[in-house]
């Protein structure tokens, strides 16, 4: 298959493109190198650069790629920036993906992978959280992912798009070639080992009044080679559908 990877040079888009590329399918990675990094770009695949936010460049790359299906990573992703700059986060994620959408659309392409997130749930009645629990997020991050997936279901009524979103909690771990590199990192583990390699003075641990036994709080984590590999089984999907990630469990 022919693969259009909007957000490859972050970290899951790369892997992800890595093990596209390793089963031998055509890759096209679009990204506009914000958050992402050239060098995390499979030699192998074809790089676009360009901006999703302008209509007519993601028109040109699709239409020029011609793939058989998308998938999409490209996000502010930021809970606590969300809150600060809840504009950014709707610009990006819900009106730049509308650009796609509506690229796709024109050029024939009816099938998508959406890289959404657990935090369209908010706090939870009952855990582990399945795909029937109610959507209440609380902060615009979790609130533009949820109406993403929102729009992506009346393009599926509409248009004919076939959609699937996985919501995922937090992806850990590294391919051989690809990981994270987040400026600022924010999330624990390349945290604690950059705190152990010396490169920062300590980890910070958010939040001490959680209802776990040492008031700390308790995270589902899954291996991004787990995740990478969810999201290629997505695209053989029969159908549309949203689908939770995670091992159901905390550590």
């Amino acid at each position: 298959m022919k693969i259009f990877v909007v957000g490859g040079a972050g970290y899951i888009g790369s892997v992800c493109a890595e093990l596209l590329l390793n089963e031998g399918h055509e890759v096209a990675i679009f990204d506009n190198l914000s958050e992402g990094h050239r060098q995390a770009v499979d030699s192998r695949a074809n790089f676009i650069q360009g901006e999703l936010a302008d209509r007519r460049q993601i028109d040109s790359a699709i239409s020029s790629s011609r793939p058989d299906a998308v998938m999409h990573f490209a996000a502010n992703a930021l809970v606590g920036e969300s809150m600060q700059n809840p504009s950014k986060y709707f610009r990006n994620n819900i009106c730049n993906g509308l650009n796609l959408l509506d690229a796709m659309v024109s050029a024939g392409v009816e099938r998508i992978v959406f890289s959404s997130t657990c935090a369209i749930f908010g706090p939870p009645d009952r855990v582990p959280i399945d795909e029937t629990a109610p959507a209440r997020p609380i902060n615009p991050y979790g609130e533009s992912k949820l109406a993403f997936e929102n729009i992506l279901r009346w393009y599926g009524e509409i248009h004919g798009v076939k959609f699937v979103c996985l919501r995922y909690f937090n992806a850990a771990g590294a391919s051989e070639r690809f990981g994270e590199d987040h400026h600022p990192e924010t999330h624990l583990i390349p945290a604690v080992l950059q705190a152990a390699l010396g490169k920062r003075p300590n980890v910070e641990i958010y939040g001490t009044d959680y209802d776990t036994p040492d008031g700390t709080c308790i995270r589902d984590y899954i291996h991004i080679l787990d995740l990478a590999r969810a999201h290629i089984l997505a695209l053989g999907a029969a159908g549309s559908g949203r689908y939770n990630l995670g091992t159901g469990g905390g550590s």
